[in-house]
């Protein structure tokens, strides 16, 4: 949630802020705005809604500044409102910052600076920094040292950029348990909350880490930690461009990505070799000890990490327990000798995911990542790490990412049994030869386009939709009515096949399209069963299979593993359309962020 977007060099920052903000909108918010330093002073601009808003008052104000910080909001202290926005200053304007996360002795903060003095504007945790930093410049008149003593006594997680108006073209910031990245170019220099902020400018970066604090001007950067000393953070390069954050041609962001996913896919793969140490970084001695596994993950990376569970326990033979992190952080977990966790999020910055990471941590417990963003904290914060090949997923409905995680996770099960000998080296080999078919049967799936458009059309105005799946076929049912749920607001339920008849089917007339999921194999009968289970009820029945099948939705063949992957993909495209003809924001749902970044 919320976006920053920072840059001082030789150009008109505005430009270069307000693109960079438009580019983070995925992320979620619902105001935004910008400090800038000209004339030897700081003018804020805000809007509450569209970053179009603020462009217009930018235009207004004719801003013309080589320095400038600008912030996208999701409310958290405060409901969405001109005084509640970022850029927040200090009593006397001469400091403004901008903030995301959540600092959690505001409180205590806000009492002690009211009763020197400051007087606050707004309902916001974030503004309390702004004073604070004041504070220390009335003990020192470095911008600098103020900065950091102030942070030292902030608690909770935040990524905080501030700007001086007496120290022009010098900006600060601190990154705790929030994301923030350095861009690096030829006497300019950006931060933000994610590389597409700035990416058209330069592809020099550095992830930033916890307890960093940096300076930054057109003379260059430093990188201290809160006790002053200089740290060295290695420049990596991003091998995606600016183009790949764009739409394609397609109507929607979400709409490229389905169509992205033979690609990522296969990008993914390419880093995933037969081989557990050379793919997960666990060394094949290290897999024989492991017990078993936790798996942790909120939302769309949950239901990846579902299907994970019956991967693990079937192929590599161990016991795999799944739970909601934001479940699993409050449970008292009696944790088992070498079991491991396994985290997935997209972002690697998930705040419920990561708290039950660090839970697992002080509890002994290896911790095992898959995550699409390079340099994310849950990335930094885990022994094991895989990264999905994603490039950026603009759209908040997560697509790609997901079939990328699920690619993952059924790579990480082969691994583990051909490390564990709970498969010949022939039997695994035989599986990653299926699985390196991934790409073209995703881009074979793709083809069912037309067929689902025609079938949406004549069900998008129900008002309700089922989805019913068994084994692996079970998570996905959930998937597929969760993106249905996040883009179309449409109620939709997912179900296991079983369950059909232990209630849920009440709920099954006329008006309820029922999608199943029918992999050929061992739950292919008993999926019919439920078919004619629900069709008895009047059920308008969608069937998603890879036999031949009559009025179905029909696949390429495969194994009953990879099933879920190759099925996500009409599952994606029927609430994509469904969505569309409903003439809903697809790529912005309503109340939804891309990244979770609080409790």
């Amino acid at each position: 949630m919320c976006g920053i977007a920072a840059y001082t060099g030789k150009k008109n920052g505005n430009t270069v802020i307000l693109n960079g903000l438009k580019k983070l909108e995925y992320r979620g918010y619902d105001s935004a705005g910008i400090a800038y330093l000209q004339n030897a002073s700081i003018n804020i601009l805000k809007s509450v809604g569209k970053v179009e808003n603020l462009k217009e008052l930018a235009l207004k104000d004719k801003v013309n500044s080589f320095c400038i910080i600008g912030h996208t909001r999701w409310a958290t202290h405060g409901k969405p409102s001109q005084e509640n926005s970022h850029p927040h200053t200090g009593n006397k304007s001469e400091i403004a910052l901008v903030h995301n996360g959540i600092i959690e002795n505001y409180l205590e903060l806000k009492q002690r600076l009211a009763a020197k003095g400051h007087k606050f504007k707004s309902e916001t945790d974030s503004e309390v920094a702004a004073h604070l930093i004041e504070e220390y410049l009335k003990k020192t008149k470095n911008f600098e040292a103020a900065f950091t003593s102030a942070v030292k006594h902030l608690k909770g997680a935040y990524a905080i950029t501030a700007m001086y108006s007496k120290e022009p073209g010098v900006l600060m910031a601190a990154k705790k348990q929030s994301p923030l990245v350095l861009g690096i170019a030829e006497d300019e220099y950006f931060l933000a909350s994610d590389v597409p902020a700035f990416l058209e400018y330069t592809r020099k970066v550095i992830f930033l880490e916890d307890g960093d604090i940096i300076k930054i001007s057109p003379t260059g950067y430093k990188i201290t930690n809160a006790q002053g000393g200089n740290i060295k953070r290695k420049i990596s390069f991003i091998n995606w461009d600016s183009a790949s954050a764009q739409k394609g041609g397609y109507k929607h962001f979400m709409l490229k990505e389905i169509f992205d996913q033979p690609q990522a896919v296969e990008d993914t793969l390419r880093t995933l070799p037969l081989n557990i140490e050379k793919s997960f970084s666990i060394t094949p001695a290290r897999a024989k000890k492991i017990k078993g596994f936790y798996i942790i993950a909120c939302g769309t990376a949950y239901h990846a990490a579902l299907a994970a569970k019956y991967w693990i326990e079937s192929i590599a033979k161990l016991p795999a327990e799944v739970e909601t992190a934001s479940e699993f952080r409050y449970r008292d977990v009696n944790f088992q000798k070498d079991w491991v966790l396994a985290a997935i999020s997209q972002s690697g910055e998930t705040a419920d995911t990561l708290s039950a990471l660090i839970k697992a941590k002080k509890a002994g417990v290896k911790v095992l990542s898959v995550c699409n963003v390079l340099g994310s904290t849950i990335a930094r914060e885990s022994d094991f790490t895989v990264y999905t090949h994603c490039g950026p997923e603009i759209s908040v409905a997560s697509t790609k990412a997901f079939t990328a995680q699920l690619t993952a996770l059924y790579s990480l099960a082969i691994n583990l049994a051909a490390a564990r000998g709970a498969l010949s080296k022939k039997e695994a080999a035989s599986l990653y030869k299926e699985l390196y078919r991934l790409p073209a049967l995703m881009t074979q799936a793709l083809k069912t386009r037309e067929q689902i458009r025609k079938i949406a059309k004549k069900a998008y105005k129900k008002p309700s939709f089922i989805f019913l799946g068994r084994n692996t076929g079970y998570p996905l049912a959930l998937e597929g009515a969760l993106k249905l749920k996040e883009i179309s607001y449409l109620h939709a339920e997912g179900f296991a096949g079983g369950e059909i008849k232990h209630g849920p089917i009440a709920l099954i007339d006329a008006a309820t399209p029922v999608i199943t999921l029918m992999p050929a194999g061992k739950t292919y009968d008993k999926m019919l069963n439920s078919c004619r289970e629900v069709e008895a009820r009047g059920a308008d029945l969608i069937m998603i299979t890879n036999e031949c099948l009559s009025n179905a939705i029909v696949l390429p063949k495969t194994g009953e593993n990879l099933f879920p992957i190759i099925a996500a993909v009409p599952l994606q495209l029927f609430a994509y359309y469904i969505a569309d003809l409903r003439g809903r924001e697809i790529d912005r749902p309503r109340n939804l962020a891309k990244s979770v970044t609080v409790e």
